[in-house]
């Protein structure tokens, strides 16, 4: 149990001395003029292709869930009504 205790404690150091040494640049300035800029685009777009991609297939899902979901629903009112 002893030795187990100190690899998780040598572990958890070690991870967190090498989270510390990395530096990471500040983009928040650069993010905050895209995204407040007046262009006419909606926020939920303004990240470029991949929240466009990500926008489609959340609403392409959603659609595709709420058409299985009243098929089912019809399909279950028929087989109880016969």
């Amino acid at each position: 149990v002893y030795l187990l205790f100190q690899s998780v404690r040598q572990i958890s150091q070690r991870t967190i001395s090498t989270a510390s040494r990395r530096q990471f640049e500040n983009r928040v300035p650069e993010k905050q003029k895209l995204f407040q800029e007046d262009n006419g685009i909606p926020v939920h777009l303004k990240g470029g292709l991949m929240d466009a991609l990500l926008y489609r297939v959340t609403m392409g899902l959603t659609v595709f869930g709420k058409v299985n979901t009243k098929i089912f629903m019809l399909w279950y009112n028929f087989q109880r009504a016969n």
